[in-house]
């Protein structure tokens, strides 16, 4: 079993529970969403992966640790775990949040996964968290650290074209769509008034990281 048994299964049922799933429930049962306990998850994660990196890595700055923190818990991450844990396939949704594609959202896996984490800490404390972060989550920092990808983007392809001697990279905004509070907006980076890579995103800020991200694979 992926995840660990829990004494208390209504914990469990918890954290699986999307707050859209509350609209369709029998009103003879109410039931929580697990957006309380993805508040609780999210405080003990940034605490177990502090103290695990800070043992791990006795050697590194604070600025260092922080960065391979920010990137074992960021969003693409724990929303990979959530799909090893095969969580989407647990999860209870609406019909429309699941035809709209929930079970396979990277924020909804990623915040089933802090649920989950904060349903574990009040069911079995935090050595059982700790076990379970680092058989799931915490092997993944040695990708994160070979492959760079604790690194902002932005600030490693602006250091990887200026040791090539280019200048520095500039972002236009090339479209934006949807409605004002779903919009997507696609950024293109430039690099010698070339494209060098585009990106997609829910915000300008995510559009021009993912931007930047293609244009290292292409200077790498």
């Amino acid at each position: 079993m992926l995840i660990p048994r829990f004494k208390d299964q209504s914990l469990l049922e918890t954290a699986l529970t999307h707050r859209s799933a509350l609209n369709e429930r029998n009103p003879d049962k109410p039931r929580e969403s697990n957006e309380r306990l993805e508040y609780l998850g999210d405080a003990v994660l940034e605490l177990v992966t502090s103290e695990y990196l800070f043992k791990r890595f006795p050697k590194e700055p604070e600025g260092k640790l922080t960065a391979y923190r920010s990137a074992l818990v960021k969003t693409e991450t724990l929303a990979q775990v959530a799909k090893q844990l095969n969580l989407g396939e647990k999860l209870k949704l609406s019909k429309g949040e699941e035809k709209s594609g929930g079970r396979h959202n990277q924020s909804l896996l990623a915040n089933t996964f802090e649920a989950i984490v904060g349903a574990l800490y009040l069911d079995q404390g935090l050595e059982s968290v700790r076990k379970f972060l680092h058989k799931h989550l915490f092997p993944k920092v040695d990708a994160i650290i070979k492959q760079q990808t604790y690194l902002d983007p932005k600030s490693y392809l602006q250091e990887l074209v200026q040791a090539k001697g280019l200048p520095t990279p500039s972002y236009r905004l090339v479209k934006e769509a949807g409605p004002d509070h779903n919009k997507t907006f696609t950024i293109q980076v430039m690099i010698e008034n070339k494209v060098a890579g585009t990106g997609q995103g829910k915000s300008k800020q995510q559009a021009q990281r993912e931007a930047a991200k293609t244009a290292i694979e292409k200077y790498n």
